[in-house]
């Protein structure tokens, strides 16, 4: 693929993804105030649901993902270095409940033919465009990581640090991971 090609896929997902983000906006809380894990949970919940969605592709799952990863920070909160550090721990959370859920769903797969399910809410499809809903079919597609770095790049606003504490990999995977779901994603959209 060439890097017009691999700009182009990038931008789509960029815009997609980012869209997806605005959608569901940002923390407005002052930034020198601790949080309660009432505050945290009433300014992350749908962001963090919104996450899983994309990383499981089921509302119901992702909803289950979201509650374990906020039973765990609950049971955590006293041990958090501080309150701000709540956010990445409840990513992390998410990040490895949604690969959980993978690993059984395909375990109960194995011997059956794989199906397309395509399971995002109505609500969240309405608001995306034929070439936004294009990007979002095309990266449920793509491997585990892939999906995972894509996401949490475009969709979580992190950096390739970020991405790789959360997903527990280098910054070198991370940044090669990217280069190469980018490369599929432009395969399966057929402009590659």
């Amino acid at each position: 693929m060439s890097g017009d090609q691999q700009r182009a896929a990038e931008r789509s997902v960029q815009q997609t993804l980012g869209h997806l983000r605005a959608i569901d906006g940002g923390p407005g809380e002052d930034p020198d105030r601790p949080l309660t894990l009432e505050d945290v949970y009433r300014q992350q919940r749908m962001r963090m649901v919104r996450l899983a969605i994309l990383l499981v592709d089921e509302p119901a799952t992702a909803e289950d993902v979201v509650q374990e990863a906020f039973t765990g920070l609950y049971r955590n909160w006293s041990g958090l270095r501080d309150s701000r550090a709540a956010i990445g721990y409840l990513r992390t959370a998410v990040v490895n409940g949604s690969r959980s859920v993978l690993r059984r769903r395909k375990t109960a797969r194995d011997y059956q033919p794989p199906h397309q399910t395509d399971a995002r809410s109505a609500e969240s499809l309405a608001m995306l465009s034929a070439e936004h809903r294009a990007v979002v079919d095309a990266l449920s597609g793509l491997p585990r990581r892939q999906r995972e770095v894509l996401v949490l790049r475009y969709y979580g606003d992190l950096s390739e640090v970020e991405i790789a504490e959360a997903t527990g990999v280098s910054r070198g995977t991370v940044k090669s991971t990217a280069s190469r779901a980018l490369d599929a994603l432009q395969k399966a959209m057929g402009t590659g």
